[in-house]
């Protein structure tokens, strides 16, 4: 059988190689790609407003009837569960504050105490609201002990 050749164009130079080349060279390409991977967590969260629910099926039924019957779920972690609504970076002074000054603006933040982790709560109308369970997030960890304090 015959050996096959393929010319491969680089650089604006021809050059023959046989397919199995190609295809190593491919492979060094893509398993390691040139991507420099960088965690910076807020530096700061402003709440504009803060709600205190009595009980964690006051906070979801809340949840329930702003989500208009669409499924929402809240967030746990440290005893504190609640649900937030971040102000979209789509205006030129609150993007600018997120990439200079990684802050972020929240509009609405709504919380109660809630002990023991549950994946759902149901509340009298039978509502279901699922919960999950943020508790490996470091900055949301602090936001919920900064919640613990508030209480109301």
């Amino acid at each position: 059988m015959p050996e096959v050749i393929i010319d491969t164009v680089t650089m604006g130079k021809i050059k023959r190689e046989p397919p199995t080349t190609i295809v190593s060279n491919w492979c060094k390409m893509m398993s390691k790609p040139e991507v420099s991977i960088t965690y910076e967590p807020f530096k700061k969260i402003v709440i504009m407003e803060k709600t205190f629910f009595n009980t964690p099926e006051d906070i979801a039924r809340f949840t329930s009837v702003i989500a208009g019957g669409k499924l929402a779920g809240l967030y746990w972690v440290e005893g504190v569960v609640f649900l937030y609504f971040p102000l979209p970076a789509s205006t030129a002074v609150v993007a600018k504050d997120l990439l200079e000054n990684s802050k972020v603006y929240w509009t609405f933040v709504g919380y109660s105490l809630m002990p023991k982790y549950a994946q759902t709560i149901e509340t009298k109308e039978r509502m279901i609201v699922p919960v999950v369970d943020i508790s490996n997030d470091p900055v949301l960890s602090n936001v919920a002990l900064w919640l613990k304090e508030q209480k109301r």
